[in-house]
């Protein structure tokens, strides 16, 4: 090994993990190898399902690998464990947290785990508290914290015994973009400050420049591994933007989605953002002329998207027409034109005692328009979502549901004009596909011949068919998805609340989703969707910016971008603009 590149952490070769799945053996790691070397920054990027987690537990000595060869800090997990343990810290997915401990006895715990001295563990706390900003929290139940500080009190107990090596499964998951950066900026000094060797996984592609090297998983298998800018270089020449007068990003993305030549299409303000397969744009078809097409910088998505390919592009994307489902009456033309509103929300109250979940919020949502409700963790938004949704009264403001005050009417009528996709699906997984279909259709009333017909249609459209006798619990996540759209679509209504609908899938099944979306609103159907991704966040034709339950913003994109042009910044991205009006808004002192 070269003198000025540091010895590896962790080094894998040939590595093989399958589990037995009712369709035949799924190999969750396929022949996986590369190294992470001492002190480094090393992300593992990849959707769910790419088999990030089974390699973080082989890593830290939970599973066995089938076959290959696994060396971690000299140690072999598969035969030296209980020493190799010691020498990592390592946070799963759920943070392995207890919500009913204090801060300071999740801290104790850990410790004690690890043996940690009751003498040293003061001088081992002060720094962990001080970096996560929860000194002042130390006798808070877990179960009361944030979840941005939930993700950092996790962090600090996988820090407490000091390892060398640091595995971090997810960590920035469904969490806002401010509380992300500051979990970012602890690890960041973690291994600058004290030479600790850190793998993350994470299934958020724009992480990846934070990081030394990038090991992309998909379906198992190592699609590629260097440096971000070394896999951005190879994809800068292939991204282009395309404009066609006259044609709406909408309308555009999935007609240039079906050229040869073109691996990814995805729709952006004003226009089309394209990943080629040659350094050069494609012919386009006739009817797209005049067009105008811009080269612009990669992103690390185009790179994942590229490296994919369009083998995997073509089976995963289809023509569906959200007529096939239904809404054909409903408008077939841009149903955004219409300035009817759907939902109307005016000072908009919710209590909890003294506490204000919301607080006097007012906007609208057009019919078939797509906005977009922002905000961190905790600002309101599924307390807004319950409300708009029946679930929970408001204390007090107006809420009008297609022109019906939710106030004054029947609930369950309300309810028939809705469509509900929470953030975890709410499926019931030890029922079938079908036997989910049949419960959330009878919810809505369908029975008998109608209601049997409407599902084997929601199964075809849907790509559910092979799995309609398949435990809800055991599909992939991104047919899950696909489930979970098609129970809240069964009832063809005319709203569709989406709460975080794509946290966790992989950018094909997003694009896939999205389309889907896009479409329905052209029928007339109004979307209200939050999310914490922001790039999705440029599928709306407006936003509205959250925090502590009131509106900060709202806008289209461009607008809210606008909010935080500054010398130093005078191209802002989303993020930019989102973390910029919290921070102005963010009392002194308040975590997040």
């Amino acid at each position: 090994m070269a003198a000025d590149r540091p010895s590896p952490s962790i080094s894998l070769r040939n590595v093989v993990r399958t589990f037995p799945s009712p369709r035949g053996v799924v190999r969750a790691l396929d022949d996986v190898s590369f190294d992470v070397a001492e002190g480094t920054m090393t992300g593992l990027i990849g959707p769910d399902g790419a088999g990030k987690t089974t390699l973080l537990r082989i890593l830290a000595g939970i599973l066995g690998a089938d076959s290959g060869n696994v060396r971690i800090l000299g140690y072999d997990p598969a035969t030296e464990a209980p020493a190799l343990q010691r020498q990592i810290g390592y946070m799963p997915q759920k943070f392995g947290l207890y919500e009913d401990l204090t801060v300071s006895e999740n801290l104790d715990f850990h410790a004690d785990l690890h043996g940690v001295p009751a003498e040293r563990r003061k001088e081992l706390y002060r720094p962990l508290l001080s970096m996560t900003a929860l000194a002042p929290f130390g006798s808070r139940l877990a179960g009361k914290l944030s979840g941005g500080m939930k993700q950092k009190l996790g962090v600090a107990c996988s820090l407490v015994h000091a390892p060398p090596l640091l595995l971090l499964d997810e960590p920035t998951v469904g969490v806002d973009p401010v509380s992300r950066r500051e979990l970012w900026e602890i690890l960041t000094a973690q291994v600058r400050k004290k030479n600790t060797t850190l793998l993350v996984s994470t299934a958020y592609m724009d992480e990846a420049s934070r990081f030394d090297r990038v090991v992309i998983l998909y379906e198992g298998k190592v699609l590629g591994e260097g440096r971000p800018d070394e896999l951005l270089g190879e994809v800068r020449g292939h991204v282009f933007h395309v404009t066609v007068p006259s044609w709406s990003s909408r309308k555009l993305e999935p007609r240039l989605a079906g050229v040869p030549g073109i691996l990814d299409a995805v729709g952006e303000e004003n226009g089309v953002r394209i990943v080629t397969s040659n350094p050069s744009l494609p012919s386009l078809p006739e009817d797209l002329a005049p067009f105008t097409s811009t080269p612009v910088e990669p992103r690390f998505e185009d790179a994942f998207m590229q490296r994919l390919g369009r083998a995997s592009l073509e089976k995963r994307t289809s023509s569906r027409s959200p007529g096939q489902l239904g809404w054909e009456s409903k408008r077939a033309e841009g149903g955004r034109d219409d300035q009817t509103d759907s939902i109307v929300i005016r000072n908009l109250t919710r209590t909890f005692g003294s506490f204000k979940a919301v607080d006097a919020l007012t906007f609208n949502v057009h019919r078939g328009e797509i906005f977009g409700l922002l905000g961190a963790n905790g600002a309101g938004k599924t307390t807004t979502f319950r409300m708009l949704s029946g679930l929970l009264l408001p204390t007090s403001g107006e809420l009008l549901i297609d022109g019906q005050n939710v106030l004054g009417s029947e609930v369950s009528k309300i309810r028939q004009r809705l469509g509900y996709m929470s953030q975890k699906f709410s499926l019931y997984s030890q029922l079938t596909v079908t036997q989910n279909l049949t419960f959330f259709t009878s919810a809505y009333g369908l029975n008998g011949k109608r209601q049997k017909d409407r599902i084997a249609e929601i199964e075809e459209y849907f790509g559910l068919t092979p799995y309609r006798q398949e435990s809800a619990g055991l599909l992939p996540l991104g047919f899950r998805q696909r489930l979970a759209l098609a129970a809240a679509l069964a009832h063809e209504p005319s709203i569709l609340l989406l709460d975080e609908p794509t946290s966790g899938v992989d950018p094909l099944a997003r694009r896939e989703f999205w389309r889907t979306i896009s479409q329905l609103s052209f029928r007339g159907v109004s979307v209200l969707v939050t999310t914490h991704f922001m790039t999705e966040a440029e599928y709306c034709d407006r936003l509205a910016i959250m925090a502590q339950g009131k509106l900060l913003a709202l806008g289209t994109p461009a607008e809210i971008r606008r909010r935080a042009q500054s010398p130093d910044i005078p191209d802002p991205s989303l993020e930019d603009a989102f973390i910029f009006l919290l921070e102005q808004n963010q009392p002194a002192g308040l975590p997040s």
